[in-house]
């Protein structure tokens, strides 16, 4: 309600007997605020504001160096998920990723790609990891070729515990023999001893066949099936192909050749394995955790947070962020560790 016809009303009352103070109280109003708004000089509105700023808020010069990383050629493409555990292996700390979120918010610079369908939750039969090759995960995904309803192959094994792609190729066709050949590839590359190793996969005929079967007891590798008819029981290789077909770069259009699909391949596993800092690990790369590095990492990260936290302790409401180690590494957990995840 606008002050004119407030003031308006309220002396259309006067004039007509009531008392001000009547009508001040059944308009919500103190006696005195009709008062302040007749007098000359008086703006819009003239509250006082808080007369010193938050303790917490970055200084001019601390919100400079923010942006600057935020926009530096480096940073730009990634979201303060990323950005944070980056700066804190560089032994520096400006913000936390709320702030930086803010401050990409103020300045406009927030942008999503598109939504994402939240992920649905079907558990069948466990399998815990503690170290790396003790259990992987692997499927096929399809890379369109220049030929119209013809595609590449793209088969991806998965370190579960590192998140570490341990085996990549690209073929023309589905074969049992090719997966096969692959997986035993892997094998001799991380020297998996027979009887460490759990090999999770769909129903598909690749992963059922006999020679893949054969394969897989001639290694000493136990083999692990998803659901049938369940589309989401194998989330470490959906997940991974989600993350190659978004990652910036990938072809809007068909590879032009079997070697160029390979060739981008070839690059995506060197950027992931190496370079990536994966959240679902404390933002360490899968091979810094696959060589078991992580730990050294994480306390280094630990040391950053409580020197800056003694810096500026007014920053702080409560603990520093957990950097603490993942220990293990579940695949399709039961109803009472998902339970203790979510709490």
């Amino acid at each position: 309600m606008k002050r004119d016809l407030v003031l308006g009303l309220i002396q259309e009352s006067v004039e007509a007997g009531a008392r001000q103070s009547k009508a001040c109280e059944i308009l919500g109003l103190d006696p005195r605020t009709p008062q302040r708004w007749r007098k000359q000089g008086i703006g819009e509105d003239r509250r006082a504001g808080p007369k010193t700023p938050p303790a917490n808020k970055l200084s001019k010069e601390e919100f400079k160096q923010v942006c600057e990383v935020l926009t530096a050629p480096d940073y730009r493409d990634l979201s303060p998920n990323q950005i944070v555990p980056r700066l804190a292996d560089e032994g520096l700390y400006l913000a936390s990723e709320s702030t930086m979120y803010r401050i990409l918010r103020k300045q406009r610079w927030n942008q999503h790609r598109e939504t994402s369908k939240p992920a649905q939750t079907r558990r069948p039969r466990e399998l815990v990891a503690t170290g790396p090759n003790q259990v992987w995960s692997w499927d096929i995904t399809y890379l369109r070729s220049p030929v119209r309803g013809s595609f590449y192959y793209l088969y991806l094994i998965v370190d579960i515990f590192s998140r570490k792609i341990v085996g990549e190729a690209v073929y023309e066709y589905e074969c049992q023999e090719l997966a096969a050949a692959l997986v035993t590839a892997a094998c001799a590359a991380e020297g998996v001893n027979p009887g460490d190793l759990a090999l999770h996969s769909d129903n598909g005929g690749p992963m059922k066949g006999a020679t893949m079967v054969a394969t897989l007891t001639e290694l000493g590798v136990m083999a692990s099936f998803s659901r049938p008819r369940v589309s989401d029981d194998n989330p470490y290789s959906e997940s991974l192909f989600r993350t190659l077909k978004y990652r910036p770069g990938f072809p809007s259009k068909p590879f032009e050749s079997l070697e160029a699909a390979r060739r981008w391949v070839d690059g995506f596993v060197a950027w992931y394995n190496h370079d990536h800092r994966h959240s679902a690990i404390r933002f360490v790369t899968p091979a810094q955790r696959h060589a078991e590095l992580d730990e050294a990492i994480l306390t280094a990260r630990h040391k950053v947070y409580v020197k800056a936290r003694t810096k500026n302790p007014e920053r702080w409401s409560g603990r520093t962020r957990n950097w603490s180690r993942v220990e293990a590494v579940r695949l399709n957990p039961t109803q009472d560790q998902a339970a203790k995840g979510a709490a």
